[in-house]
């Protein structure tokens, strides 16, 4: 008997797909605040300049208070996914980011703006845990790269439609719905997921965790379904080693994020997610994007040229999340990253070269301005082709399922942190020092890249519950590697409810008890258990 193992279906993709609009609404909120400022209304309505130090300020705290506060919310979504479930989450959190959207786009005053823009900050540090959280979860080893990709990819295209709004707004004659009207769109996503909402399946790992196991098979069943496993043969085999690494699990004690950053078993994980975000992060991927109308204009491109770019820019950049989605599985984890990481490095050195020369220097040499314009294409296109979608990959991999929801948000509070500190003083730094910003991203990605190269382990092709084994864990059911003959007896058991026997390496306990033959390929929950 070959060895089966859980495959997506259509389903299982068109679920992915349709909770991304979380992702959507994550990216589009956050790069919309680069188009936002191309647009001369907003200055003119809030009544100050872009170049002045007051504008600097305004433009700092835009964008530092949303990061902020996405901080605050990566620390603590995990109380709504851990006790609610991960589909009443995503709920709750949609309807935050469609109050907070609202607010921005009624503001009369800049302060009930930076409320707006603060409480969005929160709302997509909620959904920008609980997405990709959610997607990991529902996903069988062999695809969940290319699965979970999917977040990172409907990212950048939400960059991409922000971009492509901002500059057809740019036309729009009546200067208040200029700027109103993009952050009325911010409440497009968000409003479509809360309504399909209803539709989508919990997290059958979350079923099986809280004790709904029937349920949690039936989802499995469901999302891999498949015509050359009539028999559920792989999901049944997935739902045996997320119930029995869940019970191994379950005499653990449930620590807080402090207690697992600074726990012997877990801190380990958990300094690999924050820093890989915040590495990642410092590149200065979002500095880059979220001003780079600002930066074009300093480069002597003006009108809705600049506007025009980022949409080019940013809609190149999912076009390259799609090809790392695609790849990723392929290539592994870790050298898709570091090949995307020293691409970045690269073209930041040569465009911080190219701004010293050409950014207000009275240096109006079009191939040389042209050439920084290059480069910093170049840029995004390393960054897409190997960071994106494979840093939230990592990050949702090696967690085991009682501590993801806490594990992941804690990784990525590293890039909402990273991207306040680096956006929050953008404005001013340009201001200040123009180019000699850039050495920040530069150096700080430098110094942080070898540590990923040495120490992260590859966990190309594992199961959730077997990334555990690569930090120490103890695994329940180790599939991936067991030997051709355990591999026989365990679709045995699975099929006909025999007893496991001589299967005890590879995490293959020997007690398991002889359970009954199956009823039927979707009514055998109960006997699954007793295999299990």
């Amino acid at each position: 008997m070959g060895h089966v193992r859980a495959r997506a279906n259509k389903y299982n993709f068109a679920i992915a797909f349709f909770v991304a609009l979380g992702s959507f609404t994550y990216g589009f909120n956050s790069a919309i605040i680069g188009s936002v400022i191309g647009e001369p209304s907003f200055y003119s309505y809030f009544k100050f300049e872009a170049t002045s130090a007051y504008g600097g300020r305004i433009l700092g705290a835009s964008n530092g208070t949303y990061a902020g506060a996405g901080v605050v919310g990566c620390w603590t979504v995990f109380w709504l996914l851990d006790k609610l479930g991960r589909k009443r989450a995503v709920q709750i959190i949609a309807l935050v980011c469609i109050i907070s959207a609202a607010l921005q786009a009624g503001a009369v005053h800049i302060a009930m703006f930076l409320v707006g823009r603060c409480l969005n900050g929160l709302g997509v540090g909620f959904i920008n845990t609980a997405i990709p959280t959610y997607i990991s979860e529902i996903s069988p080893p062999a695809q969940r790269g290319r699965i979970v990709g999917s977040h990172g990819f409907i990212i950048c295209v939400s960059y991409g439609v922000s971009a492509w709004c901002g500059f057809g707004i740019y036309y729009e004659n009546n200067p208040t719905i200029q700027w109103r009207l993009l952050l009325a769109l911010q409440i497009v996503a968000p409003l479509l997921l809360l309504l399909g909402s209803p539709f989508i399946p919990e997290s059958p790992r979350w079923l099986i965790s809280a004790g709904r196991n029937e349920q949690g098979l039936k989802v499995l069943e469901r999302l891999h379904a498949n015509a050359s496993d009539p028999q559920h043969i792989g999901a049944r085999e997935e739902y045996v080693q997320i119930k029995r690494q869940i019970e191994l699990e379950r005499s653990q004690p449930s620590p807080s994020i402090i207690q697992l950053v600074f726990s012997r078993k877990y801190g380990r994980r958990m300094l690999y997610g924050f820093y890989l975000q915040a590495m990642c992060q410092s590149t200065g991927v979002l500095v880059i994007s979220n001003y780079m109308v600002l930066l074009l204009g300093k480069l002597g491109v003006t009108g809705s040229t600049p506007l025009m770019l980022l949409a080019v820019y940013n809609s190149w950049a999912a076009f390259l999340n799609f090809i790392n989605a695609l790849l990723i599985d392929r290539i592994g984890r870790i050298r898709i990253i570091t090949i995307g990481i020293s691409g970045c490095i690269c073209c930041l050195i040569l465009v911080t070269a190219l701004n010293a020369n050409y950014t207000n220097t009275g240096n109006t040499n079009k191939s040389g301005q042209a050439a920084a314009i290059f480069f910093m294409f170049l840029f995004v296109t390393f960054y897409g082709f190997g960071i994106d979608v494979s840093s939230y990959v990592y990050c949702t991999e090696i967690f085991p399922t009682h501590i993801r929801a806490k594990g992941v948000g804690w990784s990525v509070s590293g890039l909402f942190l990273m991207t306040t500190i680096y956006t929050s003083v953008a404005g001013t730094a340009f201001d200040s020092i123009g180019w000699k910003y850039y050495l920040v991203f530069i150096i700080v990605t430098s110094l942080m890249l070898p540590f990923v190269v040495w120490k992260f382990p590859e966990t190309k092709g594992l199961s959730l519950e077997e990334v555990g084994a690569l930090f120490g864990d103890e695994v329940a059911l180790d599939v991936t590697h067991l030997t051709e003959q355990e591999q026989q007896e365990l679709d045995a058991a699975i099929i006909g409810g025999h007893a496991l026997s001589g299967a005890e390496k590879h995490g293959v306990a020997p007690d398991v008890k002889t359970g009954n033959a199956w009823e039927s390929p979707r009514d055998g929950s109960e006997h699954l258990e007793e295999v299990a």
